[in-house]
């Protein structure tokens, strides 16, 4: 169960995010700009109407004038039950997170459908904080993606690579004797068992790369698109433990996917009436 605070805010203009990863799902509850809440779960709990009713319910105790909800997904399977108890329970709008709402970025991109809604809200949050600057949007999940957007607020593409535990599973699950090994920072360059060698190859790959990438990114926004001002800012269940390793030093924000997404709700709201 959720435990909330309780105390119910002076204004009405709440809003309910719920955030599906691949890994895990978030639930906040926002207040305009300001995060009240916000609680962490297993995607997989939110696979029935009654699982996402268990968590939903608390909340709207707690919360009575609570009315409106915007969903950010990337598991579609997870989709509809949540959606369909939002509706449920809530009086007010249910927004889910596509490319084919008002964005505050224009994206270019082969198959709008396809870019993913997570990447969707991190690059709206970098245009709500970060006006007039460009941005390299790192998300550091199960998947690594990263996202370029220039000074002007055009998308102008991304790359995506495996996250450090779907290394770590996939080092173990296709040989035959490398144990599964968590993710932690390497307390040295080298390791001297089987799972320091692990542990240290995947973390310190990963930062290797990424900070490669955003050398050469960084080059050619300067360079090709003649951007001066240039932000890197990082969100993920492993931003803090990479981002503390990058020489790029990039901000690390908050519930990113969250924040975004209520931006994101905050254009789009009411716009059919």
């Amino acid at each position: 169960m959720i435990l909330f605070s309780g105390q119910q805010p002076p204004f009405c203009d709440l809003l309910l995010v719920v955030e599906t990863g691949n890994t895990t799902a978030s639930i906040a509850l926002f207040r305009g700009n300001d995060c009240l809440e916000v609680h962490k779960i297993p995607s997989s709990f939110m696979s029935s109407r009654e699982n996402v009713s268990a968590q939903l319910v608390p909340i709207l105790v707690n919360y009575p004038a609570l009315r409106d909800a915007a969903l950010c997904s990337v598991v579609p399977s997870l989709d509809q039950p949540i959606i369909d108890t939002l509706r449920a329970h809530l009086p007010g709008e249910v927004m889910k997170v596509t490319s084919s709402m008002q964005l505050p970025f224009t994206l270019h991109y082969d198959s709008p459908e396809s870019f993913g809604a997570d990447r969707i809200a991190l690059c709206a949050l970098g245009c709500q904080f970060y006006a007039g600057e460009a941005v390299i949007a790192l998300d550091i999940g199960t998947a690594i993606t990263v996202d370029v957007l220039d000074s002007g607020h055009d998308y102008l593409g991304g790359l995506i690579m495996p996250g450090l535990d779907l290394m770590a599973k996939s080092l173990h699950e296709h040989t035959a004797r490398l144990p599964l090994v968590g993710i932690d920072r390497p307390k040295t360059l080298v390791g001297l068992s089987t799972v320091e060698c692990i542990r240290n190859g995947i973390v310190l790959n990963c930062v290797s790369g990424i900070d490669g990438l955003l050398v050469k990114i960084t080059r050619w926004l300067r360079e090709e698109r003649g951007e001066v001002n240039i932000r890197v800012i990082a969100a993920g269940g492993n931003a803090q433990l990479v981002a503390a390793m990058l020489d790029a030093s990039p901000v690390v924000e908050e519930h990113a996917v969250l924040r975004g997404s209520s931006y994101l709700f905050s254009l789009n709201a009411h716009s059919s009436g």
